[in-house]
């Protein structure tokens, strides 16, 4: 078992600050606001010769009054429950509150090494602070600002003092956090051990987070009818149909002129990041509520980054003329994004699992299409025959020349055609061109690439 570190305390003491810091990098968002995490997030943190899982909590509510936050209680007691050793993060400014001596008191009863951090130490803080914080219990505190980086080399000696006595476990997985995306677009070998990165994308309240739960088989995220739940996007490490994959869970994405909460603006953010950073991405379209704009515009963006595209309906099981409602949908897809012609919908419902298999063959018959590679031979012969079935056309009298083409990357498909007169060649041709290449190579739900170069 991979040695778990995870981090604990009140509301806004800056527990995301200090998971980012101990990442190196801005992964959890970061808000002045009470509450902003939810859903608890992993990362792995490599430092001092260790190599450790970090997991970020939300605020310890040992008094939660609706449904949600006993729900997000839940959550950070699940992960306290799996962690090797734990961080109790303290507020230097404001001083030790009655919640904190209940959070330290129901910790003892874990049984589970403690590490005390009382962060925003920055400044001088009060004089009866290291007295109270002395009364909790743990000795004395790691004194650090996660915000400027103060003390957390000290941090840090601690960290290996009280995980020297767990078992460390070699980690071969590739962190493709650190991978930028351009590089996965230039090289025809990518090693095949690779997990598949997929991204779940979509409006607000479409069953995102209830269609991964039912994918990893684990209540991991949170649920709930109330829209705007996820705020983080959350990498999860899985198994789909014993195939290792990283599935990313976004922030419902709402029109841009909808989007005024600066919280709200950061989890689409992080979700455009996810997108950035997956090779496929689902877009969940809820079947009870009509076809968006907006389901539209994810899917184009979808398409624009270069990503493999899955349409997934849910909420299926809600639909009673089944048989209608899909003519109406696939009509509406077709129509409104060319771009991805002969796309497949896939019906699922994530309430009652139904349809995760037909998805899960459609996400890898999508990646090998993503990742597919035309001999010169084969495209050339295609061209040939493009060319004769319909020629470009001429300009001032002399006709344009289409010469040669050749595969020049993967992910998303990627050619360069040589030929005459470039800037003369209609748009429409090169269309022609492109859908003629998606319909002969059956390069469906994938973007595809043509360059044009002069010869």
């Amino acid at each position: 078992m991979a040695i778990s570190l995870s981090i604990v305390g009140r509301p806004n003491v800056g527990k995301s600050t200090l998971f980012n810091r101990l990442l190196g990098k801005r992964t959890a968002i970061v808000n002045n606001s009470p509450g902003v995490t939810r859903d608890f997030q992993e990362g792995k943190s490599e430092t001092l010769g260790m190599s450790f899982k970090v997991v970020d909590t939300a605020g310890w509510d040992t008094r939660p009054v609706n449904e949600l936050e006993e729900s997000i209680f839940r959550m950070t007691r699940k992960a306290v429950d799996k962690s090797s050793a734990l961080l109790f993060v303290v507020d230097a400014r404001s001083g030790i509150l009655p919640i904190d001596l209940e959070i330290s008191q129901s910790l003892r009863k874990q049984n589970i090494p403690v590490i005390l951090v009382a962060n925003k130490a920055e400044s001088r803080i009060q004089d009866s602070f290291e007295t109270d914080v002395l009364n909790l219990g743990w000795g004395e505190p790691a004194y650090v600002s996660a915000e400027h980086g103060t003390g957390i080399s000290n941090l840090l000696d601690q960290i290996q003092h009280c995980l020297r006595s767990f078992p460390l476990e070699e980690d071969n997985s590739v962190d493709l956090s650190q991978t930028d995306p351009e590089d996965n677009e230039n090289d025809f070998d990518i090693p095949r051990h690779r997990p598949i990165k997929i991204a779940v994308i979509g409006r607000p309240n479409a069953g995102k987070s209830s269609l991964i739960n039912q994918i990893i088989g684990d209540e991991r995220l949170l649920t709930g009818e109330t829209p705007g739940i996820t705020r983080d996007a959350i990498s999860i490490p899985t198994s789909w149909e014993g195939t290792e994959v990283d599935i990313y869970d976004t922030a419902g994405m709402r029109r841009k002129s909808r989007v005024v909460d600066e919280i709200e603006k950061e989890s689409v953010s992080e979700g455009l990041k996810a997108i950035r950073f997956s090779d496929i991405v689902i877009v969940l379209i809820d079947a009870t509520s009509p076809l968006d704009t907006q389901d539209l515009r994810i899917a184009d963006l979808t398409e624009k980054e270069g990503r493999g595209v899955v349409v997934a309906i849910n909420k299926w099981d809600l639909i009673k003329d089944k048989k209608a409602k899909q003519s109406d949908l696939q009509h509406k897809i077709e129509t409104s994004l060319p771009q991805l012609k002969g796309i497949k919908l896939i019906f699922v419902s994530a309430r009652y699992k139904r349809g995760l298999k037909a998805l899960w063959r459609e996400v890898q018959a999508i990646h090998e299409i993503w990742n597919k590679r035309i001999p010169t031979g084969e495209l050339n012969k295609w061209l040939e025959h493009m060319v004769y079935k319909h020629p470009p056309p001429a300009v001032a009298g002399k006709r344009i020349k289409l010469r040669f083409i050749s595969q020049i990357n993967t992910r998303p498909p990627s050619y360069v055609l040589k030929c005459s007169q470039l800037k003369s060649l209609p748009t429409s041709y090169k269309r022609y061109l492109v859908n003629g290449l998606r319909n002969r190579f059956g390069l469906r739900g994938t973007p595809i690439r043509l360059l044009l170069r002069n010869h």
